[in-house]
């Protein structure tokens, strides 16, 4: 192949330099010349097939197609050649022969290019008699709609697939005379098509699209949100995508780094995530979610430390920032302004650091020593003192105490005990006590036991009452099955485990005898509405039971514990004593104190509270004079391979379960046996890292321009 050179050409008295590896279409769109094209695609080898980008050239007999012909030093190029312009019109008569004639109708009205380009060609008359293409949309695949009706024959969706994608499962065949774009198989899923969405993205008319439920989602988010939703659903934003693809390559240190960019506590989180990026994952459409949770736990069970060496660690300021509470807030805090050079002072009411991590968490779902490695990570990222067994009565006193800026992350470790009669006898408990009692060794039960609440939360209590000897445990609560805010993986394996649900259910009482709770009364309930902002409900008469119960475990909400009265603590609360914080960085009414995590929000998730303690450190760090940057690139530059392959049956790949040790024996060895779940092994990481749609593949392919877009805009004026 010769080498390109640099020419210069004149297309439409605009004198242009170039290279000789240039087509005239490139350059004239790179130099704000439009030029209509319909089968021309950045990311696709020119084919010249729709001859919308004719153009004349001095010297030249008739016209030549621009997406082909390349740049030669001296051509004088009119795009606006009177054969050009006719051959367009007819061009265009040719596609409108078949398409249908719905355009304020069709679901991609305003974002069709076959109509952007019909009104910069301008009239064409319309004198070809219409050939509709008679052919039915096509809902049997998933993700993926055909209306092939709309097609335009630009061959984009097939060359894509065939030639940026090596899957195939598209091409033009003859069909009862006609020539039509098909699927090569009964379906999508037969074909092995990958579900990429490549071919959605460059059909320019609406004749491949994705369903209105995935589009509709995306609206108002940016378009790599809008691609890639496990990525923009996390609270944190990790880049799912690129860390799994990290794993199916082998690369699993590379993985944990990608997920440390954005989070201290990976290893943490691939235990007891809520996972936001399962529910959005598309692979749900094919049959279930990606396990992502599960592979960033085996990511970072293969942590090498070399991301150390890539992270920053500003020099000191001079500056300290108290830290109200060590849990995952607080912590998430204290590790970056330790690391953007700041003294951190930490200040835990309890006895070890970890907040709910480690007192709201039983051990045999996340391993201590997990937290214990984690938070060692955030003590060794600079200069972090931690003042255990200490509590802050008032907030703003410690501004006095000489800190420059105090960041308060207290949680929720109150529980709420609901005002029932019966709320007061004896064996009954509320959640947070009980689970830190748990972890302290030193939580009883009775025989029988009746959890109320229906939240994961919840589930951790029935599972440490099964673990220290009960019998029998009920769990009662208002939503149904379905609607429940426990995990389906949680719920499941509460199930297996002996727990017995008793879904929309109130519990107006609780029976006792001689000072000692009985029973649970329990009624079922219907009728759900909101009134004055207020959820309410009918009760069923004569749906009354009783729950026997000697231990009745609250597990219905719980508070920060700060005093109801705000000078007290010196903040604006709000909701009784919730800490009031404004904005996304949680600024409070008190210049120089920041809230985030579940004192403000409520009781969330640990990802959650992370990701809103970025947003403060950013702030923090600003209001002390630095720039507010954590950003960082711990992991080695990746390759997104746009080549998938066929893969057979890949959109009937399962989703790979964990290892999960048998219920009777995660009961009754809990103390003995390790933590209930030992995730993925390398091989089922692998095959569960393939099942990746690798959604952000999509990003790469150019976005569909119009004739507006560029900067030549003879036509608008």
């Amino acid at each position: 192949m010769s080498e390109a050179k640099e020419v210069t050409l004149v297309i439409d008295g605009v004198t242009i330099k170039t290279t000789s590896d240039t087509t005239i279409l490139d350059a004239a769109l790179a130099n704000g010349i439009y030029i209509p094209h319909l089968c021309s695609h950045e990311n696709l080898h020119p084919e010249g097939s729709c001859r919308m980008c004719v153009v004349g050239i001095e010297g030249v007999d008739g016209v030549v197609t621009s997406c082909t012909e390349k740049c030669k030093d001296g051509m004088v190029v009119n795009t606006k050649d009177e054969t050009a312009e006719k051959i367009r019109k007819l061009s265009c008569d040719f596609m409108f022969k078949t398409h249908p004639s719905e355009c304020t109708g069709c679901p991609k009205f305003g974002k069709c290019q076959l109509a952007s380009i019909s009104q910069y060609v301008g009239d064409t008359g319309r004198k070809l008699k219409a050939n509709p293409i008679n052919c039915k949309e096509d809902t049997t695949n998933p993700i993926i709609l055909h209306e092939m009706h709309r097609c335009i024959l630009c061959g984009r969706c097939v060359r894509v697939c065939n030639e940026v994608r090596g899957v195939g499962v598209l091409k033009f065949k003859k069909v009862n005379g006609r020539q039509k774009v098909v699927i090569d198989g009964e379906n999508l899923k037969k074909g092995g098509c990958r579900f990429c969405t490549a071919c959605v993205e460059v059909c320019p008319t609406g004749s491949i699209r994705e369903y209105k439920e995935i589009e509709d989602a995306r609206l108002g988010k940016t378009r790599e949100e809008g691609f890639v939703p496990c990525r923009s659903e996390c609270p944190a934003h990790v880049n799912v995508p690129e860390y799994i693809r990290f794993i199916n390559q082998g690369n699993y240190a590379a993985a944990n780094a990608v997920i440390r960019e954005k989070v201290p506590f990976p290893h943490a989180l691939g235990y007891i995530c809520v996972h936001n990026c399962e529910s959005a994952c598309k692979h749900h459409y094919l049959n279930e979610a990606v396990s992502i949770r599960n592979l960033k736990r085996f990511a970072a069970e293969h942590d090498d430390g070399e991301w150390k060496k890539l992270a920053f660690h500003k020099p000191a300021t001079g500056k300290k920032i108290a830290v109200i509470g060590g849990g995952p807030a607080g912590l998430t805090v204290a590790y970056y302004g330790a690391k953007l050079g700041h003294s951190i002072t930490i200040f835990e009411a309890q006895e070890k650091l970890g907040g709910q991590m480690r007192y709201g968490i039983p051990g045999y779902r996340l391993p201590r020593e997990v937290v214990d490695d984690e938070v060692q990570t955030v003590l060794e990222a600079g200069d972090v003192e931690v003042k255990n067994n200490t509590k802050v009565e008032n907030a703003p006193e410690l501004l006095k105490q000489g800190y420059d800026a105090v960041f308060v992350s207290l949680g929720t470790h109150v529980g709420a005990r609901l005002p029932l009669p019966g709320n007061d006898l004896e064996g009954v408990k509320v959640n947070t006590d009980f689970l830190r009692d748990f972890e302290n060794g030193t939580a009883e039960v009775g025989e029988h036991v009746v959890v109320l609440g229906g939240g994961n939360v919840a589930i951790d209590c029935t599972g440490a009452a099964f673990r220290l000897g009960a019998k029998t445990v009920d769990m009662a609560c208002l939503e149904a099955y379905d609607a429940m805010t426990a995990s389906d993986e949680e719920r499941s394996w509460a199930e297996e485990e002996g727990v017995v649900l008793h879904n929309s259910k109130t519990f107006p009482e609780i029976k006792g005898e001689n000072g000692h709770c009985t029973g649970v009364l329990i009624q079922s309930v219907g009728n759900f509405r909101k009134e004055n902002g207020r959820m309410v409900f009918d009760k069923l008469e004569g749906t009354e039971e009783i729950l026997e119960a000697d231990t009745v475990i609250f597990a219905t909400g719980q508070r920060p514990s700060i005093p109801m009265e705000e000078e007290k603590f010196g903040l604006a609360l709000t909701h009784g004593n919730y800490v009031a914080a404004q904005g996304p960085d949680g600024e409070t009414s008190v210049e120089g104190i920041w809230a985030a995590g579940d004192c403000v929000t409520g009781t969330r998730s640990v990802i959650a509270a992370i990701a809103a303690a970025r947003d403060s450190i950013i702030a923090i760090d600003k209001y002390l004079g630095g720039e507010g940057n954590i950003e960082e690139a711990l992991a080695p530059k990746q390759f997104r391979d746009p080549h998938l392959g066929k893969v057979e049956n890949f959109g009937d790949k399962e989703r790979t379960a964990p290892r999960v040790v048998p219920a009777p024996k995660r009961v009754a060895e809990y103390k003995t046996a390790g933590p209930m779940d030992y995730g993925f092994d390398e091989e089922m990481a692998r095959c569960e890292a393939s099942r990746c749609l690798q959604c952000d593949l999509r990003c790469d392919l150019a976005p569909q321009k119009f004739w507006n877009d560029y900067q030549g805009k003879e036509k608008a004026e």
